[in-house]
């Protein structure tokens, strides 16, 4: 047996709920590995759980993705061994954790090329643009796509992804500065979505050109905005809502602003099966490799100091990832 120090939540509300405790950490049963975490990723779903937006039962862990090394495997397991550099993005909540067990077949082995932080501060945000870009709407060359909170962890991942396939990138972020940001990440064009003109301002600095695709997470502030920036008979993929849930429309509001499509993807959908996940991962790696997804950590938080790395990101006071280290 091992000790392991864990984020746990016996109510909910504000960072102040989240408590570090120690208990004792059993061997990994059949099917499980347990695992030293070295880096652990920080996305904006634990904020909703921490505050009790999607319910969870009580008491209860946070946290969805991290990089480790594994320490021990259960009975039954195959394919991994200690030693071996892995990571995981949906094996049961509770990734903010120094030490923890989990299925062996949540578990990715990483490449040599990746280091921990890299891959902790980019799989699970790496792994929803690959889905998004490559199966909701597979980008190809000569797409016009429109990327919301182009600064974010995930944004910056979408907008160099769809430039290094091919398509001109627009994209919006909420201040001067995160435009910056989503430039360097490979925007064509960035523009400010918290001026009230802002439809008006893509669409012009775009030369009239609407997008083929619009890939928004932000939801209430952007969605009626999305449908406007909409190519006729294009498609507006609503993956988050960090400004609150979207307002709900009627049916016939699509073909009004142009015969669109509107689809609510996940990512756990999409790597329902241990099969599907590995193979998805390796695109993610690959793209890695290629240099189509670039990490861009915004800020590093000891484990200890979570409830300040969720204030930081609740204020949208940083740019790109953040990374927890235990």
């Amino acid at each position: 047996m091992a000790s392991a120090r864990a984020v746990e939540l016996t109510e909910f509300g504000g960072p102040e709920v989240m408590r570090l405790v120690t208990s004792v950490l059993p061997a990994p049963a059949a099917g499980l590995v347990q695992l030293r975490q070295t880096a652990i990723g920080f996305n904006y779903i634990d904020i909703y759980q921490r505050a009790g937006k999607y319910p969870l039962p009580s008491p209860t862990g946070l946290g969805h993705e991290a990089a480790g090394v594994v320490e021990a495997v259960g009975e039954g397991v195959t394919g991994l061994r200690e030693g071996d550099r892995v990571v995981y993005m949906h094996a049961g909540i509770g990734a903010y954790a120094d030490r923890r067990n989990v299925p062996a077949d949540k578990l990715v082995k990483l490449p040599d090329g990746i280091d921990d932080v890299t891959a902790a501060a980019v799989f699970f945000k790496a792994m929803t643009a690959q889905y998004l870009v490559r199966k909701t709407h597979r980008v190809a060359a000569g797409d016009i796509v429109l990327v919301h909170a182009a600064a974010g962890g995930v944004g910056q991942i979408l907008c160099s992804w769809a430039k290094a396939l091919g398509a001109t990138v627009m994209g919006t972020a909420g201040s001067p500065a995160k435009c910056e940001v989503a430039l360097a990440a490979g925007c064509d064009i960035a523009i400010d979505y918290s001026q009230p003109d802002w439809v008006r301002q893509v669409i012009d600095a775009s030369g009239g050109r609407k997008a083929r695709v619009v890939y928004d997470s932000v939801g209430k502030h952007t969605f009626m905005g999305s449908l406007d920036c909409a190519a006729p008979f294009g498609l507006v993929a609503l993956y988050g809502a960090a400004s609150g849930p979207a307002p709900a429309i009627e049916p016939e509001l699509l073909n009004k602003k142009g015969c669109l499509f509107l689809t609510r993807p996940s990512v756990f959908p999409h790597n329902a099966d241990a099969q599907t996940f590995r193979a998805n991962a390796a695109d993610v790696f690959q793209a890695i490799g290629q240099g189509a997804i670039r990490a861009a950590v915004g800020a590093r938080y000891p484990l200890a100091q979570v409830a300040e790395a969720h204030r930081a990101a609740e204020a949208r006071a940083t740019t790109g990832a953040i990374v927890l280290l235990p």
